[in-house]
């Protein structure tokens, strides 16, 4: 559980003054004048500011400075009060810019020298040292934060940056298979129009068959623009090649293609098949095609098993492995990034369906995906029990 940052700040400003105080009640032992009330005060008033150290770090820098200059000039022993004005200048130079670091520090060498000269231990040289080394290296250490700070933010940004373009991408490519999927809808229609036109007069039971065909291809063309106009609004894509879109007849052709591949995969369909919009098949296709692809590439030598169920108002399909043979490690989706498992999002989100990948309890990796059937479909019998 991370801390709220003001909570970070209390938690630091009570541990410095509980050292202070035990170092308080150190002074006489050390040969300096016991604290009384104002020294205990002007103790507080060195460490409790820093709960605002990161919200007002210049400000807290003065203050606590102002309060320890008060402090070695009534006589105390200084080594109580140094160590908030020590992180304070830290603070400084891990959240503002160099110059105003370096006034700071600064600051606190020069306090750190007038407390030695009214202490006067005849080790000035020693002092001095202290004077420039401490602030030095509290500068170096708060610098290095604040760029290491400001490199991970960037980094943060690009990453966000990246993955937004990687969507972006894949969109366009899922609305550029939708646009061959829509093209045969309206192929369907012109030639089933033509064909009622012919027979209108001479045979009407073709005619009304070919209507009803009509009314179905367009209503599952208007879905899948439907889909495609809400997914994106792409300018300049460069249109498809004209191949057909890949349906569920050929998940045997795949299957086949990933075992001569030396993966060994299981195709089992459970349910009554039934037709299915392209679009949908496209989707279920394109998954079960990247899970058996990351198969092949980052679990070598393991067995695959393809699982298509075929449900009343959905269509599932999972792909699951059993993980690489014996001493070979896996990689992980998550690990490798790139645009799989970005992909397979995307297309599950476009027909309104869910996707669960990741690691399997039992060993191995897993991808389920499920679908929810189209009226057009339920149309056609999508009424069938397991």
């Amino acid at each position: 559980m991370r801390l709220h940052p003001l909570a970070a700040d209390g938690l630091i400003a009570a541990a410095l003054t509980t050292v202070a105080v035990l170092l308080g009640t150190e002074a006489v032992a050390q040969g300096w004048p016991a604290l009384d009330p104002l020294a205990w005060t002007l103790v507080a008033l060195l460490t409790l500011p820093l709960v605002l150290r990161t919200r007002a770090p210049v400000t807290v820098c003065l203050a606590v400075h102002a309060c320890w200059a008060v402090y070695v000039t009534l006589d105390y022993w200084p080594v109580v009060g140094s160590f908030g004005p020590m992180l304070a200048v830290y603070t400084v130079a891990s959240l503002r810019p160099t110059r105003t670091a370096a006034a700071c520090a600064a600051l606190l060498a020069g306090v750190w020298i007038y407390a030695g000269a009214l202490s006067d231990t005849g080790s000035m040289a020693s002092v001095v040292g202290q004077a420039v080394g401490f602030p030095l290296v509290l500068w170096r250490f708060g610098y290095v934060a604040r760029r290491t700070g400001e490199l991970t933010l960037r980094l943060r940004a690009e990453q966000a940056d990246r993955a937004r373009r990687e969507v972006a991408e894949e969109r366009v490519r899922i609305a550029r298979e939708l646009h061959d999927v829509v093209a045969h809808h309206i192929a369907v229609i012109n030639v089933q129009a033509g064909l009622a036109r012919f027979v209108f007069h001479s045979d009407a039971r073709t005619a009304r068959e070919a209507l009803d065909t009509i009314e179905g291809a367009s209503g599952e063309a208007l879905a899948e623009l439907r889909r495609m106009l809400g997914l994106l609004r792409a300018d300049g894509v460069q249109g498809a090649d004209g191949a057909p879109a890949p349906g569920l007849d050929q998940l045997d052709e795949m299957v086949t293609r990933v075992r001569t591949g030396g993966v060994g995969v299981e195709l089992r369909v459970t349910g009554t098949p039934r037709p299915l919009p392209p679009g949908v098949q496209l989707c279920v296709y394109r998954v079960v095609q990247e899970a058996l692809t990351n198969v092949l590439k980052h679990a070598p030598g393991a067995d695959a098993a393809v699982e298509l169920a075929y449900r009343a108002g959905e269509v599932a399909v999972s792909v699951t492995d059993g993980g690489p043979a014996e001493g070979l490690n896996p990689v992980t989706p998550a690990e490798r990034g790139g645009h799989g498992l970005i992909g397979m999002r995307e297309r599950a989100k476009l027909y309104g369906g869910t996707i669960v990948v990741g690691p399997r309890s039992e060993g191995g990796f897993g991808v389920r995906l499920t679908l929810p059937t189209p009226v057009q479909a339920a149309r056609r019998g999508d009424t069938v029990r397991e």
